[in-house]
């Protein structure tokens, strides 16, 4: 039998007030993808030339549908826990606990990472920091939980925060994308595929490359019972907040490769501020540098929202911890918040000796994959719920779902084995976790039933 909704009806974050609005929705949208990623991304990019422009619209043409697949679910049900609570309502518990399970360890270890990378841009401003180990460690942990603490003291200051630095981080985007484009040179764009790969291999490779700039467009949906009209406001943030994305990201990816030249940018260890040296000198490398962490910052706060609400949904229907569940006097889980943060604190001690590639690649992998993966399945709970609506669904509800999930299917097969593998692994892990958690649920259900 279907599961219900999880969460339908929950009350709001503080003293029963809904305190998050369009634009903090839509700022968590937009803050949540905009991390480190896009900083680095042209250099990836330039070595297969500008046909990785078509890797951009395919990508953000996939991550349109998923933006509008979010949209419609939270339409018709819009509970906390987002992708959880959308693949439980369609699909029943144990796929809900997977989801869950994934995307819970999938905050921890993307929060890990963006704390350490966050302290990798500080580095620029302090370069004593790149000679010692356990100082970035210390102040990756010192960001963590100061934002920690934000977000302990409601979802209403989470939110400002998210407002803030989302604003602040799109300021040298945006200066580079203006200033760049009157500036640009054709001649820098180097040839159409340089990787000398077969064009659908080039093109699969950059959409590869691209998809982990807009992970988190779902991020609004996740704190459903803390936003004012959900199923209004959060589907139109969620629109708004990635269409805004990917204008940013395609922009600013071409105003740094008409800046740069095609051999430079290939090498370069910080395209941005190859482009902003070229426009402003020494000066613009520090101020790419500042929006960089400013960048970081902004999304480690977001993505900690995100890891109260995700357990505090599941828990509500006894797949966590019912201590999870549980809303401070300032109506936010923070048993969720403190328990993540403590995980992410472990990674980043036990893994602090291997810098921050090693971390932040290994989060990265966990990360894609996990969050495919909920994409995926949420897709089929939304084809499944349309299917069983007794011809009463729209075709063009249809198509986005099955579209959907053909895009999150094609993303997963392209993120490459050991991917895979590390994913598939992880959630068997959860296993279990599951069945010790759901121990005499059927005793209980039929004593509730016959009750």
């Amino acid at each position: 039998m279907t599961a219900g909704v999880a969460g339908a009806g929950g009350a709001g974050s503080e003293a029963g007030e809904r305190t998050i609005g369009t634009w903090t929705c839509a700022s968590l949208v937009a803050g949540n993808m905009i991390g480190s990623g896009i900083f680095l991304l042209p250099a990836a990019l330039a070595a297969y030339g500008s046909i990785s422009f078509v890797g951009w619209l395919l990508t953000s043409g996939g991550a349109l549908l998923l933006a509008l697949l979010f949209s419609g679910l939270c339409r018709v049900m819009p509970a906390a826990g987002g992708p959880y609570a959308y693949t439980r309502a369609g699909l029943g518990d144990f796929a809900g606990f997977l989801v869950a399970w994934g995307y819970w360890i999938s905050l921890i270890c993307g929060n890990a990472a963006i704390a350490v990378a966050m302290v990798g841009y500080l580095g620029v401003f302090f370069g004593g920091l790149q000679g010692h180990a356990l100082a970035p460690a210390l102040i990756a942990l010192a960001a963590l939980w100061l934002l920690t603490a934000v977000n302990l003291a409601g979802v209403r200051s989470a939110g400002r925060m998210q407002i803030l630095t989302t604003l602040l981080k799109l300021l040298p985007l945006v200066a580079i994308i203006v200033v760049g484009l009157f500036a640009f040179d054709a001649t820098n764009l180097g040839p159409f595929n340089a990787s000398g790969e077969p064009t659908l291999n080039a093109v699969s490779a950059t959409a590869a490359l691209t998809l982990w700039a807009f992970l988190g467009l779902e991020a609004a949906t996740v704190p459903a019972d803390d936003v004012r009209d959900p199923a209004t406001t959060i589907p139109r943030a969620t629109v708004a907040g990635t269409v805004t994305v990917a204008v940013v990201y395609i922009l600013a990816t071409l105003a740094v490769m008409g800046l740069v030249s095609h051999e430079q940018l290939a090498v370069s260890e910080a395209p941005f501020a190859d482009a902003a040296e070229r426009l402003w000198g020494p000066t613009g490398a520090w101020l790419v540098a500042a929006g960089a962490t400013v960048s970081c910052f902004g999304a480690l706060n977001g993505w900690i929202l995100l890891t109260g609400q995700v357990p505090m949904a599941a828990a509500r229907d006894r797949l966590f911890p019912a201590r999870l569940a549980h809303r401070s006097a300032r109506g936010v889980p923070a048993v969720g918040l403190v328990v993540s943060s403590v995980f992410a604190t472990v990674l980043i001690l036990m893994n602090y000796t291997r810098g921050l590639v090693g971390l932040f690649t290994f989060a990265i992998l966990l990360s894609t994959l996990t969050a495919l993966v909920p994409y995926a399945f949420s897709a089929i709970a939304r084809l499944r719920l349309l299917l069983l609506a007794d011809g009463r669904a729209s075709r063009a509800a249809l198509f986005v779902a099955a579209a959907a999930f053909v895009y999150s299917f094609w993303a997963i097969a392209g993120a490459g084995e050991d991917v895979v593998y590390l994913g598939f692994m992880l959630l068997l892990a959860g296993l279990p976790v599951y069945a010790w958690l759901t121990r005499g649920r059927r005793a209980e259900d039929a004593a509730e039933s016959s009750s």
